[in-house]
Parts: structure tokens; C-alpha cells; sequence
């Protein structure tokens, strides 16, 4: 039996290792005193792999950018570094959380530009015969939407794999969906709704023996599980920097080519800034050389700023011990789930073994869109998912094991009250 006392989440920080890094979030540690903290600061904020906290170190980065470097270097700043920012902040990222050599990621657009992207240069690149793209019915609906939209363009066909929502896509199933005619894999590492852990290196090797190109979608995990992108012989990917990498609100997301595949694929959105001199303003476009070709426009500078701070605490935490963290604070509240919401009616729509759960779990009952409602207005902040998903996500570096405990008895609460 789980011991569910606040004593034993008190226990529990106290032995984190990594709790000393919690203060380093802007309202973090106001979160559950509430004592403090800023104006509107949540007494728990379960929300984490939807939007992660800003560190502090990120407010005065931005504040010193735009008083020094905006302010007063003005235009002159594109020569002096700006224009560089999305392939040094690139390799920053592969070398801290994806497990990628320098010269393979960069910073820019939206993660639905980076995926059509990249989607429509691997189809393109694949023989007339490959006229298939694999994808599942669960995976997140952008993903879905770029890949219809690719077939309609290319006169292509989805060929869907039907997956539990509560589970994710297996080695299996990719298996029996792929073949001769197959152009392209799209999956999600972690899956948005179910917090599911693929089977990367798996996958991998079977997308590859049908001699397909695969692209992983690592949203809900950059930052917060192990990737080895090298390693595992991946061959595109693309994810958001505004989850566990914090980088606010709209941050640029960031894509992964290998490098072998680069100068074979032609990115479909040609822009002045991937061209092999982007001032001679030539007449025809000419890709450059290297992961630059996969930019389009003007990079934005000032919404990649914040992940930097991001990025550096990964590397210098690591990302094995923000995995132990996050498995432990999973762990944690689907064990306050089985004392204090089961008996409620509430199940688990999320792998119980911890080997194939993402960063987040997911709790389900009908009354849950209603829960989140009310959780919201007492400044708990869960997320809602279809069908009667509430999801916790949990951020390893900003959340503690007392905000937990918060948070899930305020579930109960407030179901019980319904």
C-alpha cells in the first residue's frame, strides 16, 4: 500500500537529487506554498509537456538581448552571430538531448513546417513504385493533417495503423504495415495522448529493411527520455521546443537530418536562407551544402533564445538522471492514482510499466473534461484529452514530488465533490 501522507512526498524531495534545480524555474517554488510566489503562480501545475516553465535565467537573457544586442547592435547583429544561432543552437540540442553529432539539427519554423518539410523531401526522394506513407490514426492530428495533405499533393495513399489509445504503436504493427510499395514512416516517439515509448531502434530497423525512410516525431520527448538518434540509425526528425526544452510560447522547433541523407534531399519550401550564399541574391536558387539547405526564412531569433538555458541545464544534468526523475514522479502518481482515484472509478489510459511510458500518464473517467474544468479555476493545471483524458505531465527538472501530491489529492477532491 502506497503511503499517501504530504510527510512522505516531503520525504521524497528531500532525496531528489535533482530538487535543487527546481528553484531555478520562475514561480516553481512557489508551487504548492504558494507563500511567495508570483502573481498567478499554480499551486500545481501539471502541464508541463504542454508548455514548460521559463527559466529564470531566460528572463534576463531575453531582457539583455534586447537592451544589448537588439538595442544596440542593431542590423550588425546577423553578421556577428544571429545568423548562425539555428545550427549552433542545433548542435547544442543534438549534443545534449537527441544523441546527434554537429552539423544534423537546426532551429526554425513551426513544427508543421519542419514536418511537411521533411515529410514531402522523403517522398520525394522515394522510387515510383514507393507510393505509400505509414502513419498511425493515434498519432498527434498535425502529423495526420501534413500527411493527408502530402498524398493529396503527391498522389499518394495513408495506409493507417489502428492502435489503443491507452497504448501506442508496436514493432509489430509497423511491421505488417510496411513494405515494397511503402515511402515513408511517420510516428511519434511518445505518443501526446497515451505518453506510450516506442520502440525506436526497433522501428527503425524494420522501416529500413523495407527499404523505407522513417520520420520521428520526439515532441513529447526531447528533454525528458533518452534519444540516440545517431545510434539508432534514425533517419529524420522533427519536434517542439516548448515543452521540456522551455522554450515559450510558439518557440521555433527544431529538425534532424542525418547527415548522409542531406545532400540527396531536396527541401520543398525554397527559401533565401537555405541557399549556398545567402547574400548573392542570385537569380536561381542553389541549395547550400548541409543541414542550412532545410531553412527557409529569416531565422527567429528572439523565440529561440529561451531553450538555450534549456539546453545547457540538460547537458549539465543529464538527461539519465531527468529520466529516473521523470520515471519516479510517473510512478509516484499512478500510485496515488490506485490509493485515492481507482476506487472513484478512474482508469489508467497509460502503459503501467515504466519502460514504455513517456514523461506523462494519462487518467480516464467520464467526468474528467468537467474535473479540468474546475481543477483550472483552482489554479491545478492538467490538460484535457478525448476521450475523457486528464492528462499530468510532468516536467522532471521544475516539478516536485509535493506538487504532486497536491495536485492528484486535488483530483480527488474535486471528483468526489461532482
Amino acid at each position: 500500500m502506497t503511503d499517501t501522507s504530504r510527510d512522505h512526498a516531503a520525504r521524497l524531495d528531500a532525496a531528489d537529487p535533482l530538487a535543487s534545480h527546481r528553484s531555478r524555474f520562475f514561480g516553481a517554488d512557489g508551487a504548492g506554498a504558494a507563500l511567495d510566489a508570483p502573481a498567478g503562480t499554480p499551486l500545481a501545475y501539471f502541464d508541463g509537456n504542454s508548455l514548460g516553465r521559463p527559466l529564470s535565467a531566460s528572463i534576463t537573457r531575453i531582457e539583455l538581448f534586447l537592451r544589448e544586442q537588439w538595442g544596440t547592435r542593431l542590423i550588425r547583429g546577423w553578421d556577428e552571430q544571429w545568423m548562425e544561432l539555428p545550427f549552433v543552437i542545433g548542435d547544442d540540442l543534438g549534443r545534449a538531448a537527441l544523441g546527434a553529432a554537429a552539423g544534423q539539427t537546426v532551429i526554425g519554423d513551426s513544427t508543421t513546417v519542419l514536418l511537411y518539410k521533411l515529410c514531402r523531401a522523403a517522398v520525394d526522394a522515394a522510387g515510383p513504385d514507393r507510393r505509400v506513407i505509414v502513419v498511425d490514426r493515434d498519432n498527434f492530428p498535425t502529423d495526420r493533417y501534413v500527411l493527408e495533405g502530402i498524398a493529396a499533393e503527391r498522389g499518394m495513399t495513408l495506409r493507417w495503423i489502428d492502435v489503443d489509445t491507452s497504448a501506442g504503436v508496436t514493432a509489430e504493427q509497423v511491421e505488417a504495415a510496411v513494405g515494397d510499395d511503402t515511402a515513408l514512416v511517420v510516428l511519434s516517439q511518445v505518443a501526446y495522448r497515451s505518453g506510450h515509448l516506442a520502440d525506436v531502434p526497433r522501428i527503425t530497423e524494420i522501416v529500413h529493411a523495407a527499404g523505407a525512410l522513417v520520420l520521428w516525431d520526439l515532441c513529447h520527448s526531447a528533454g525528458a527520455v533518452p534519444v540516440d538518434l545517431d545510434a539508432w540509425n534514425v533517419d529524420l526528425a522533427v519536434g517542439c521546443t516548448y515543452k521540456y526544452l522551455n522554450g515559450g510560447p510558439g518557440s521555433p522547433a527544431f529538425a534532424y537530418v542525418r547527415r548522409d541523407l542531406q545532400q540527396t534531399l531536396a527541401q520543398p519550401i525554397q527559401g533565401w536562407m537555405g541557399t549556398a550564399d545567402v547574400f548573392a541574391m542570385g537569380p536561381e536558387y542553389t541549395p547550400a551544402a548541409g543541414i542550412r539547405r532545410f531553412i527557409s526564412g529569416t531565422p527567429p531569433v528572439v523565440g529561440m533564445l529561451a531553450m538555450r538555458d534549456t539546453i545547457a541545464l540538460i547537458e549539465e544534468v543529464g538527461i539519465t538522471a531527468i529520466r529516473e526523475k521523470s520515471i519516479a514522479l510517473t510512478e509516484y502518481a499512478l500510485a496515488l492514482s490506485a490509493e485515492w482515484l481507482a476506487p472513484l472509478g478512474v482508469e489508467v489510459a497509460s502503459p503501467t510499466d515504466a519502460a514504455e511510458r513517456g514523461g506523462h500518464v494519462t487518467l480516464s473517467h467520464p467526468a474528467m473534461r468537467e474535473v479540468t474544468a474546475r481543477l483550472w479555476a483552482d489554479d491545478v493545471i492538467p490538460d484535457y484529452r478525448d476521450p475523457h483524458g486528464l492528462r499530468i505531465g510532468l516536467s522532471p527538472l521544475s516539478t516536485s514530488f509535493d506538487e504532486v501530491w497536491l495536485g492528484m489529492r486535488a483530483v480527488r477532491d474535486t471528483l468526489t465533490a461532482l
